[in-house]
């Protein structure tokens, strides 16, 4: 039987539709890519990227055009295993952690991966983020026991030098999401770091942070958290991670990272207002992880799942439509509260394709 291409141009959401294509079993082909760029084709932490996610399957097929504007990946089977990878230096680790977060608990062996390179920079989430956040977020589908990330190493741009340890399980299959009270929030926490500058930055990083987030909850805990030697990467730097838990388990998070010129005081009176403006959009998930809660929702068992997001992000707009492409999956999305105009929150509601992990070997 032959399986229908999906095709898309432009670099744009490359990474969701490479998941998305290895998820559905259906072979994507990406045209046009940067091709009016003065430096056309895929950029090396995109090719990074196809590389890891052909050692994390069998069988997948990545062609790339000479000129490296059109790429056509026919998707085999996610083994999942012990794996090392080494993330060039133009993005850090977050990146390629992102996507494989999302097709990881669908491997056939749990996986133990190994990513080195940079573990905090200003486009993608922190290792911190992940580990305190993105994870969290596997909960409710059931994937629990076994899910874990360990920053061995950290290391900040331009030359990295970090490394961190993403072991995930296997589930059979996810459990159907309903999450539409998002609660107050009850507690903040953080992780202030600060590697080859004085660990002094952390401490002025945290207090500077607490002066403005004090003045909402009492319950604030902000960890300094200092590498020494070999352990703290190649490059000075230092960065601030915030999280707001509310009463039924939501999540927020932001952060800030160190730029020439800031002070450490800048970078966490930046990181806290962020925090406080992500918590003002509501919802349950925060915009940083609409797309992995979307994904599972429309991967879960074959009943209606359903969750309370803030505005959506064009990015998660155009996810919608890519799943549509892909599982032919739409959501059902309403006002959350439609007697408060105000209110910019909406409900979003999907019936879950049912999908089981074939590849899991049977313990």
């Amino acid at each position: 039987m032959a399986t229908t291409l999906v095709h898309f141009s432009g670099h744009l959401h490359l990474r969701t539709r490479l998941v998305l294509s290895i998820l559905s079993g259906k072979p994507v082909r990406i045209d046009g890519i940067r091709s009016n760029d003065k430096n056309p084709g895929l950029r090396d932490f995109e090719v990074s990227l196809l590389r890891l996610l052909e050692k994390l399957t069998n069988g997948t097929v990545i062609e790339i055009s000479v000129t490296g504007t059109s790429v056509l990946l026919k998707p085999g089977v996610i083994t999942g295993g012990k794996v090392t990878h080494d993330c060039p230096l133009s993005r850090s680790i977050g990146y390629f952690l992102e996507a494989i977060i999302m097709i990881a608990p669908f491997a056939k062996k749990p996986i133990n991966l190994t990513l080195k390179g940079i573990t905090t920079d200003e486009h993608d989430l922190s290792a911190d983020l992940i580990r305190t956040v993105t994870l969290p977020h596997l909960q409710p589908f059931g994937i629990e026991d076994g899910l874990e990330l360990r920053i061995t190493r950290r290391g900040a741009a331009p030359l990295g030098g970090g490394e961190v340890q993403f072991l995930c399980p296997v589930v059979k299959q996810l459990k159907t999401l309903n999450f539409v009270e998002a609660g107050r929030i009850k507690r903040i926490r953080g992780i202030a770091h600060a590697v080859r500058v004085s660990p002094q930055f952390s401490n002025r990083m945290i207090e500077s942070a607490r002066s403005v987030l004090n003045r909402y909850i009492p319950d604030i805990y902000l960890y300094s958290d200092v590498y020494k030697g070999e352990d703290s990467g190649k490059s000075p730097g230092y960065a601030l991670s915030l999280v707001a838990e509310s009463t039924t388990t939501a999540l927020h998070c932001s952060e800030a990272v160190s730029i020439p010129g800031a002070t450490p005081e800048e970078i966490a009176l930046n990181a806290a207002r962020s925090l406080l403006l992500e918590i003002k959009r509501g919802g349950c998930v925060d915009r940083h992880h609409q797309i992995l809660v979307l994904l599972f929702m429309v991967l879960g068992s074959e009943d209606i799942g359903r969750v309370r997001m803030g505005e959506l992000t064009a990015r998660t707009i155009q996810f919608l439509r890519d799943v549509r492409d892909f599982f032919g999956t739409s959501f059902k999305i309403v006002p959350a509260d439609s007697s408060n105009p105000e209110n910019s929150e909406l409900l979003l509601s999907c019936y879950g394709v049912g999908f089981v992990n074939v590849n899991r070997s049977m313990a």
